[in-house]
This record gives structure tokens, sequence and C-alpha cells, in this order.
């Protein structure tokens, strides 16, 4: 049995654990520092209370990484709690995306998740507003290149990312979940008219349980850049455990998919969920999701470039084709997002970007006119 195949059985059932040599342990613990799960994997033998009786160094490193995740989540929130200080004087609320959302619902898919900035969703007309704020309580604008900044507010869905600059912490401020030149177009209106209240939280604000879930299958399965796939995909496979003991969710959740035209990627995140991780959905929804599917070559295809890709970029995960299949990823991904009169000259930009590396640089943006 592969290493890859022992880390995902640990995370699915960690009662299979007990069995490991401490020489596979090695391997397994290799591959989850690679793919970002090991604080998740110290979560799951956490709670089927195994981890006492793990060897010793490996208690050691998964005690490390619980302690990671502690001291992330701690920052997180202390983060955000800045983030409703800044935004309270302009009635903007804080929706918060991906990460920061699971931790601070304690939702559980933050159980031993690490994740490295906060991500945040605006209203699109109070984009330089909220921009101008943050800018003065000390977040600026981390890519200085013309071109970047033209790609990020021009033809992303977010804002270059923002660092903190006595903090170091990086905060993502979107104003929708795909890119306006995207092939779908979700209407962002939606999103924030159904957003809930974070538990315990006084003004912050989460997408709804159904949104939750598609938004992470978007996230997924329309970016060009797949290092932490595997981690994204259990994202997706704890949020539909959890949202599916709620009566009729499953239902309201292909009904939100066809309301917000994201059919497509919702398709793609249960049908790999099921495969790598036996998320347990019901056949009536399968149903429902196989008419949004693709043509059966391309659903060939995706198996066989998404199936490499979601395993951890390690020698020991290594198989024949993985390279191949992360540059056509990287290539959909693009495709995806942008229209091929952008997407051309854009790759071919980042291709040549290394030989030619002095660009014209833009100055900050403090005042929320320009």
């Amino acid at each position: 049995m592969s290493a890859f195949t022992d880390l995902c059985r640990i995370l699915i059932d960690p009662t299979g654990a007990g069995g490991l040599t401490l020489s596979e342990w090695d391997t397994v613990l290799r591959l989850s520092d690679t793919a970002l799960l090991t604080g998740s994997l110290a979560a799951r033998l956490q709670a089927a209370q195994l981890s006492q009786a793990l060897p010793a160094p490996v208690q050691a490193r998964l005690t490390a990484a619980t302690l990671q995740c502690t001291a992330n989540r701690r920052a997180a929130a202390w983060e955000v709690k800045r983030l409703e200080r800044a935004f309270k004087p302009l009635g903007v609320p804080v929706v918060l995306l991906k990460g920061a959302a699971y931790a601070l619902a304690d939702l559980p898919s933050s159980q031993g998740r690490v994740f490295g900035d906060v991500d945040i969703l605006v209203p699109k007309a109070r984009l330089d507003e909220v921009e101008a704020c943050l800018y003065w309580q000390g977040w600026i604008n981390t890519h200085h290149d013309a071109y970047d900044n033209r790609y990020y507010r021009e033809w992303m869905h977010e804002l270059p990312p923002l660092m903190h600059q006595k903090r170091q912490s990086v905060l993502d401020v979107h104003h929708t979940i795909l890119p306006p030149t995207a092939r779908f177009h979700p209407d962002p209106t939606k999103l924030h008219a159904d957003a809930v209240a974070v538990p315990a939280q006084t003004a912050v604000l989460m997408l709804a349980p159904c949104d939750m879930v598609i938004h992470s299958a978007c996230h997924l399965f329309h970016e060009s850049e797949w290092e932490s796939s595997l981690r994204d995909l259990f994202d997706l496979d704890r949020l539909l455990r959890h949202f599916g003991q709620e009566p009729a969710f499953f239902d309201r959740l292909i009904a939100r998919a066809h309301e917000l035209e994201l059919q497509r990627p919702l398709y793609y995140g249960v049908r790999y969920s099921i495969s790598i991780w036996h998320t347990p959905v019901p056949l009536a929804t399968l149903a429902a999701l196989a008419v949004a599917g693709p043509a059966t070559p391309t659903r060939i295809l995706m198996d066989a470039l998404i199936l490499r890709a979601l395993r951890p970029r390690h020698p020991l995960a290594k198989r024949f084709g993985d390279r191949l299949a992360r540059f056509c990823l990287y290539v959909r991904g693009h495709w995806l997002r942008m229209p091929v009169r952008l997407l051309i000259p854009h790759l071919l930009r980042k291709a040549t970007k290394p030989y030619f590396p002095k660009q014209e640089t833009l100055p900050q943006r403090p005042m929320a006119a320009r």
C-alpha cells in the first residue's frame, strides 16, 4: 500500500493508524506536510482518541502541528477583530470566506487546518472605500507591477493581495467568487443576501451553507495552482458531511447551484470528493449533478488529470504524467478565468517575465477617489 493511500485512509478512518510502522509513518507525515494536512491528521487521530497509542516521534510531530493550528486560529481571530473595527465606520459587513470562515465558525473543516491569509467578500460598489480604509489601517498592496495590478483590478474577482505593514498578515479582498471574465458569472448580491452570522461573533458573516460548499468547489476546480488541492478537497468533504446532516440539504444545494449557474464545478467537487474521501452523497443528488457533467471523453480526461494533480507534490507520491497533468490544469484554470484574447497574451507574459524582470511599478492607492 502506498504512502498516499495510507494518508487518505487514515484521514477517512483513523482507526487504521495503529497498524503503521515507524517507517510508514515517516512517509505518511512527509506527504501530509506537503499536502498541508498534518494538522488535520492530528485532529482526526485526537478525535478518535488514538494519539497516545502512536510512536513517540509521531506524537511529537502531530503535537507540533496541533500547536501550529491553535496559533493560526488565534491570529486569524485577531485579524478579523481588526477588520471589524476598521469597517465599522463604513457600515460594510465582514463576510469571511474559506479558512477564516471555517475557523471562526468552528466547523469540522477547520479542525487542524492551517491557512496563510484571511479572505473576505465585500460589495464591488464599496471596493474603493474598503481599500482606502484598509490602507490607513496598515494594509498595503503587495503587487507593485503595473501589469499585475491591471490583471487583478480589471479581470480578477479580488484586489491584489494586501499585507499588513506590522503584522505581515495577508488579506484577500474579494468582490465576487469568480473573475468577471470567467465562463460562469454567479451573482455576488445573492451571496451577500443569504450570508449568515458566524456563531458567537457580533458583526461577522459567512456564506450560507450551500454557498460555502459551492464556493469550495469553485475555488478548487477553477484553480491553476494545485499545491493545496488535496487539502481543499478535504475541506469540501468535511463541509458535505457536516451540512449534509441537515434535512433536505442536498436538495437545496442542487437548487442553489442551478440558481448560481455553478452546477459543473459542484459536479467535479462531489465526484472527486467521493473518489478520494468516500464522501456520502445521496443517489438522487448524484443523478441531478450528472446532468451537469461533461461528455464522456472529457470526463475520462479530467479523471486522468485531476486524480494525478491531487496527489501531494512529493517524490513519494510521484506518478507518471503528474507534471503534464498539472501543466494542463494550469492552462485550463486560466482558460476558465479569461477569454482567449486575454489568455494568450497573459500566458506569454508570465512565461517571459523571468527574462525581463524589470517592470513598471505603481504607487500605493491611499485615497478612495483613485
